[in-house]
């Protein structure tokens, strides 16, 4: 589990993984720099608990926090955690007899129980997380969700094989990993919903949706890439250049224009989205002669979202021809 600010949540998620029915493990909490009252909790529950070892460092980020806790954690299998979701006491029990009877996989999640940040319902249409192999290989070009991040459980060596997580993909750190790793392992889900996972506005997935979506396509991009033979261009690197920067680095015309229509549509509800630079890749899709299908109605959300001048601006663009 890395941590940083999260006092909010943490002391239920901690309760609901020492409360595993299966115990003999090691709980690796490291807190990246927090400023609220988080390292208070962690000393609290390090003090209580010898299974608990918690690291505290300046702030680096998720990635480096996710890749230092896979380099310290002395146990073959990790299981991945968030500091604001709860685990079902029976997760980790589930998940290790599903790898001990099959050796073949290296990564398995759950279903998820999606919460808000009062606990309640949070409902979302999207499929649900594919139960085996086959599926989760059908998945990738549908673009549909492969796991859970904060619901898997994975074999280290595999994991550190591939190179861990990369920065490059900061934000969608979790999928990049999941399609590098299917070339070397098989990837599912238990159909069980062995987490309650939380969504609320200040999470990270929620405050850099533009990123995380550019990310998310780039990476299926680099998969498709060693799919096909090719060598993947951003294996190498620590960051993703601009869009404009895609057709330079996949060596042939039209790979920015492509991210563009692919992540225009999924900014249009995303308040966070449309009112960092996603509201600008959507324009210049528009421009670019990009689907016009539901934009009206975006001019009316910005409005909505306080964004009055965006709004004037994207209905400047549709009016255009």
């Amino acid at each position: 589990m890395s941590v940083y600010n999260g006092e909010r949540f943490l002391a239920e998620a901690v309760e609901s993984i020492l409360s595993q029915r299966f115990g003999d493990f090691e709980f690796l909490i490291l807190d990246d720099g927090s400023r609220d009252g988080t390292r208070d909790i962690l000393a609290e529950y390090g003090g209580r608990d010898p299974r608990i070892r918690v690291i505290l460092r300046e702030n680096r980020g998720l990635v480096a926090s996710l890749n230092q806790l896979i380099g310290e954690a002395r146990a073959p299998l990790v299981a991945r955690m968030d500091a604001d979701d709860i685990s079902h006491r029976e997760r980790f029990s589930r998940q290790l007899a599903f790898l001990a009877g099959n050796p073949d996989y290296g990564v398995i999640g759950s279903w998820c129980d999606d919460i808000d940040e009062r606990g309640g319902p949070y409902p979302l249409s999207a499929p649900p997380h594919p139960t085996d192999h086959a599926a989760f290989l059908a998945a990738i070009p549908a673009g549909q969700p492969l796991l859970c991040h904060p619901a898997v459980m994975y074999r280290r060596d595999l994991v550190l094989r591939v190179g861990g997580y990369h920065a490059a993909f900061r934000h969608c750190e979790d999928l990049d990993l999941w399609l590098r790793l299917a070339s070397v392992t098989k990837l599912g889900s238990l159909p069980e919903k062995l987490i309650r996972n939380r969504h609320y506005p200040e999470q990270v997935s929620s405050r850099h949706a533009t990123e995380q979506q550019i990310g998310a396509v780039v990476a299926q991009l680099a998969w498709a890439e060693r799919v096909s033979g090719r060598p993947d261009p951003t294996e190498t690197l620590s960051a993703l250049p601009p869009i404009d920067g895609l057709d330079a680095l996949f060596g042939r015309e039209g790979v920015g224009r492509g991210v563009r229509a692919r992540v225009a549509p999924g900014l249009l509800y995303s308040r966070a989205g449309m009112r960092d630079e996603g509201f600008d890749l959507v324009v210049r899709h528009l421009r670019e002669g990009g689907e016009r299908a539901g934009m009206w109605r975006t001019v009316a959300r910005l409005m909505t979202f306080g964004e009055p001048r965006r709004a004037a601006k994207l209905a400047a663009t549709l009016a255009r021809r």
